[in-house]
Order: C-alpha cells, then sequence, then structure tokens
C-alpha cells in the first residue's frame, strides 16, 4: 500500500530536523563553521541595504559619500569571499556526510547476525532508495545537495534581516510581508509530496539501479554480447529511468490552483507595500535614503519565498531518515537472539535436528517440515536430494544464519540459540555453492582473517592450486597484474579457505556442493584430499555426484524436507529405496555417454 501524504509530511518534519543533527555527527567543526557561514552570509546583506541608502541620501544633501561606499566596498568583498569559502567546505562536508551515511548503511546491513533482513522484498526496495543519496538518480548527490541547501539557508537569513529591516519602518508591515512570503511554503507544499519513501518510487528506483549494474558490472557482460541484449539492457534502464522520473514528476509538479494563490497573494501583498512607501514619500514621511532602504528590503525579503531549498533539503533529509529507519528495520528483522554459552571444542558427541521446520519469508509452504537428524561428531555425513529438497536451508540452519520455525538444532544437547554465536561460527568452516569470488589477493581470498603464508601454501596445495606463484597476485583481471580464474581454479580456492579453517581450528566442515565445476577426476581427488584433512572432524558434504558420496561415512537423503532414507551406499543400496533409484539414474547417465 503506498505512503500516504501524511505519513510523508510527518517522515519530513523529522527527518529535517535529523538531517541537520546528521551533518553534526559527520563532522561538528565542518558543521559548525558551516551553519556560522550561513548566518554571516545571510545578515551581510543588511548591511549593504543600509549603506547604499546612506549613499543615496548623500547624494541628495550633498555630503560626503565616503562612509557609505567604503561599507559597500567591504561587504561586497566579504560576501564574494565568504562565498567562495562556503562552497569549499560545504563540497568537504558534502563529502564528509555521504561517508558517515555510507558507514551507517554498511552497519544497517553487516551488524544483524542473521540474513532475514537480506532476502526481505520490503527492506530491498527501501535499501536500494537509500544508496540513492551517492548516485543521484532521484535527487542530487550529497555533496551537490550541501551546497543548493547552503544557498537556500542563506537566503532564507537574508529574508529575515530584510523583514527585520522593514519592521523600522512600520512592526505590521514587516510582520505581513513576512507571512505572505512565507505563506508560499504551505500553498505550494504539494509540490514535496515526492519520496524515497514511496513504494512505486522504490520499486522503479531498484529496477533502474538493478539495469545500470547489468550493463556495466562484468558477470553479465558475456551473456549481453552473446544473446544481442546490449540494446535491450539499454532500452530497459531508459524505460526504468523514466519511470522513476515521471513518478518524481507528478508529484513535485506545482498545482495550478496553488500558484494562482501564491500569485494574487504576493502581487497584492506588494502593490499594497509599495504603494505605501510611495505614499510615505510624497508625503514627506520618508526621505530618499530610507525609501531606498525600505524599497531594497521589500524586495529581498522575497528570498523567504519557496524556492531551492524546499527542492533539495526534503530528498537529501528522507535519506538521513531512510538509512536510520532502514538500519532500525535491518536490526529488528535479522537480528538473532544470542546466547551466552561458550561452543568450545563442540561438539564431542553430535549435532541432532529435532522436528526441525523452516520457511523463508514469504514463502507458502516449509522448506524443512518436521526434519529429525543426528550427526555423529567426527564422522563424515552426506545430504543429498533433489533440488528444492531442503539441503542448502539445513546448513542455513546449522550456520545460525537463521532460526528454526519450530523444533531445535543441539550441539551436544545444547540448543544453538543458547550458545554464543561468534563462539559457534568460529567451530565452522564452511564452503557455500554461491562461495564469494573476492577482488583480492590470494593471501586475501584464502585466509581472510589472517594466516601464516606457509599455511596458506598447504592449503593451497591440498586443493590442488599448485600453480599459483605468488600470494600477492590479485584475482581480478581490472587490477595491474591480477589474474581472473576458470570456475574450478575458483572452488579450488574456496577449497583451500575452508582447509585453512580447518587448520586453525575448525571443528565442523561444511561443504555444500564443494566440486560442482570440476570434472570426475578432478573431483575425486580434491574430496579425497578433503577427507584426508577432515579426519576426526565433523565432516558434512552437500553433493549431487554420488560417485562422490559414496566415501563418507553415512549418507542421509533429503525429500519434502524430511529424511527419508539413511544409512551407509551398501546399506542404501540394498535398501532399493530412493538413494538406489538416484544412483542408478545418475549412473546410467555415465554408462550411456561412455558408450
Amino acid at each position: 500500500m503506498p505512503v500516504t501524504r501524511h505519513a510523508f509530511t510527518k517522515v519530513a518534519s523529522n527527518s529535517h530536523w535529523q538531517f541537520f543533527a546528521t551533518l553534526s555527527r559527520a563532522s561538528r567543526g565542518l558543521a559548525l563553521t558551516w551553519f556560522t557561514l550561513i548566518v554571516v552570509r545571510g545578515l551581510l546583506p543588511i548591511g549593504l541595504v543600509l549603506a547604499i541608502g546612506e549613499v543615496v541620501a548623500a547624494v541628495g544633501t550633498g555630503t560626503s559619500l565616503v562612509g557609505g561606499l567604503s561599507v559597500i566596498v567591504i561587504v561586497f568583498t566579504l560576501s564574494q569571499i565568504l562565498a567562495s569559502v562556503h562552497a569549499q567546505i560545504g563540497v568537504n562536508l558534502g563529502d564528509r556526510m555521504s561517508t558517515y551515511l555510507q558507514d551507517q548503511l554498511l552497519n544497517a546491513t553487516l551488524s544483524p547476525n542473521g540474513l532475514r533482513h537480506m532476502e526481505s522484498p520490503d527492506l530491498a526496495d527501501s535499501l536500494s532508495a537509500a544508496q540513492d543519496f551517492d548516485l543521484g538518480r532521484s535527487g542530487p548527490p550529497m555533496d551537490i545537495s550541501i551546497g543548493i541547501i547552503a544557498g537556500g539557508l542563506v537566503e532564507f537569513v537574508i529574508g529575515l534581516g530584510q523583514v527585520g529591516v522593514l519592521a523600522a519602518y512600520r512592526w505590521w508591515v514587516a510582520l505581513v510581508v513576512g507571512a505572505v512570503w512565507m505563506s508560499t511554503h504551505w500553498l505550494l507544499r504539494d509540490s514535496m509530496t515526492a519520496s524515497r519513501l514511496d513504494e512505486q518510487i522504490q520499486f522503479a528506483q531498484r529496477r533502474a539501479e538493478y539495469t545500470y549494474r547489468l550493463a556495466v558490472d562484468p558477470p553479465a557482460a558475456k551473456e549481453i554480447r552473446l544473446f544481442g541484449l546490449s540494446g535491450w539492457t539499454v532500452d530497459q534502464f531508459v524505460e526504468n529511468s523514466r519511470q522513476l522520473i515521471d513518478l518524481r514528476w507528478k508529484a513535485m509538479r506545482l498545482r495550478q490552483k496553488s500558484m494562482v494563490w501564491s500569485i494574487l497573494l504576493l502581487v497584492g501583498m506588494n502593490m499594497g507595500l509599495f504603494g505605501l512607501l510611495a505614499r510615505d514619500a510624497a508625503n514627506g514621511a520618508l526621505d530618499l535614503g530610507q525609501i531606498t532602504v525600505f524599497a531594497q528590503a521589500a524586495v529581498g525579503a522575497a528570498a523567504l519565498a519557496f524556492g531551492g531549498l524546499n527542492w533539495a533539503l526534503p530528498p537529501a533529509a528522507e535519506s538521513v531518515a531512510l538509512i536510520t529507519n532502514l538500519r532500525q528495520s535491518m536490526e529488528s528483522e535479522g537480528q538473532l537472539l544470542d546466547g551466552d554459552i561458550s561452543a568450545h571444542s563442540l561438539p564431542k558427541r553430535a549435532i541432532t535436528f529435532q522436528e526441525l521446520t523452516f520457511s523463508y519469508p514469504g514463502g507458502s509452504a516449509p522448506v524443512l517440515d518436521g526434519l529429525n537428524l543426528a550427526i555423529e561428531a567426527g564422522k563424515s555425513i552426506a545430504i543429498v536430494g533433489v533440488n528444492g529438497a531442503g539441503k542448502t536451508t539445513l546448513i542455513k540452519l546449522l550456520c545460525r544464519l537463521y532460526d528454526p520455525d519450530h523444533g531445535a538444532i543441539e550441539a551436544d544437547g545444547t540448543d544453538l540459540r543458547d550458545l554464543d554465536i561468534a563462539s559457534w561460527r568460529s567451530r565452522l568452516s564452511v564452503i557455500f555453492q554461491d562461495f564469494v569470488h573476492y577482488d583480492l589477493s590470494v593471501r586475501d581470498n584464502v585466509a581472510p582473517h589472517g594466516a601464516p603464508d606457509q599455511l596458506i601454501w598447504e592449503t593451497l596445495a591440498d586443493a590442488g592450486m599448485s600453480s599459483i606463484t605468488s600470494l600477492d597476485t590479485i584475482l581480478a583481471k581490472g587490477y595491474d597484474g591480477g589474474t581472473d580464474l576458470s570456475g574450478g581454479q575458483w572452488q579450488r580456492i574456496a577449497i583451500a579457505r575452508a582447509l585453512c579453517e580447518i587448520r586453525q581450528g575448525a571443528g565442523v566442515v561444511i561443504l555444500d556442493e564443494p566440486t560442482a565445476q570440476l570434472d570426475v577426476r578432478g573431483e575425486l581427488e580434491i574430496f579425497d584430499r578433503i577427507l584426508e584433512a577432515t579426519k576426526g572432524k565433523t565432516t558434512i558434504l552437500v553433493s549431487h555426484r554420488f560417485s562422490t558420496v559414496r566415501r563418507v561415512d553415512k549418507i542421509v537423503v533429503l525429500e519434502g524436507g524430511r529424511v527419508i532414507e539413511q544409512g551407509s551406499h551398501d546399506a542404501l543400496m540394498a535398501t532399493q529405496g530412493r538413494y538406489r533409484e538416484m544412483f542408478d539414474l545418475q549412473a546410467s547417465r555415465f554408462t550411456v555417454g561412455e558408450g
């Protein structure tokens, strides 16, 4: 359901204060200087108006012009110098603000110790919108916004100062002029209803960002060219961007009725004000210098009107509010309750899954449904089953990236939810099937937390990556001396990463399709090395290749979110059940291929 205009107004009123408070948190010294210059630059025109009035009066009376002209020169020179200084400070402050918000955004995504917040569709839209403060798709980037906001605030202070000058003419005139110019903010408020909080805008922005990344990031480059999708990708980006712009324009355009009322009020007020000044000048109530001062102040009060500040401040402030709210929402969605029991040396006896039930956010059916399983410590097991049987989900729960909806996972009788999460995860060495290719050195890919070089070389050798000649080589072609690897070579790097963790004390080894991109011979070689390296460790293998899983101590067959068979390879083959059916089917493919 779209966010209502009332919600926009409520968020805006709070987010403006959040924005200015965040400026101070980003850099207190720069923010104080920035605000001080806004006030000084806003008040300088008062001196200019008064000095011009003095010069005009001096011309009329034939007195000296030196004093008035000197003030004009000083004020004008200061205005130019301070404007340049203010602009530079604004750019610096904008950079500091961007860095601060990036830090907050990273904390929002990384602080929760679970994964549920990263797979929520609603939070994904909000995250995409929150990132726009530095991308400039639906508003200027932060360093530019700061400059526009500074200019708008300086104009606002100028307007207040000129209204103060008019108070010397008649106090009620100053109130009327100030009130009429300020009323434009209320009359034209409908032109600021576009918000990054709107669900349609968030979705359009997410799609535009996605198609942009398709075009400029390497992973999709081959398919885009191979299938002739370059034009389609550009068209998609243009269409999504146009939709985003149209949505914002529709919400931000000036409304005819509001414009008419604003024009009528301003015309009426200015006609009355200048008519009053003309009458007093004709009656001799005001001399030439005074009429000059008050006429300039009447014009200068227009700086209070609806303008650049109204366009620049809301999106910048909303970015801050979005990131602040996103951090709270992600914390609430993704944070798992942390236990206080150390997982040191666990498990010594067994890991047990008891009546385990789990569904993903937004999922209609449970992925795991009453699953029961016991894994003896120090033994190796393989988990097999068709796609969607729940194998990878089971691994995620064992790693405590999620908590089960019902049931429990226990290590030596202790519920994982009672264990310290960091302590438990330090006991795990995991390779996921979608493991990360870090654009970093070989050293950092194998041992992100650090390890002696000799240990890294040994694990690379165990993983069959003896072709590596330097640990400093960047594993990405976009860097000087960098190189890319084949899918199989990357898989060996990931295996080396897991072996390194094992050498450094991990007690549970989890391999989710660790050799899917290796040929059969390479897979058998690597898996034999893994089993050798993990002797005495609890080893859990997820694989579709039955030639590999037959080497483990026990095989578990998952189907429909439950364990339907378990036992050794020979026992399961003798049972003539689901495992035998899948094994024979895969074996027949190899037989056909050989024939």
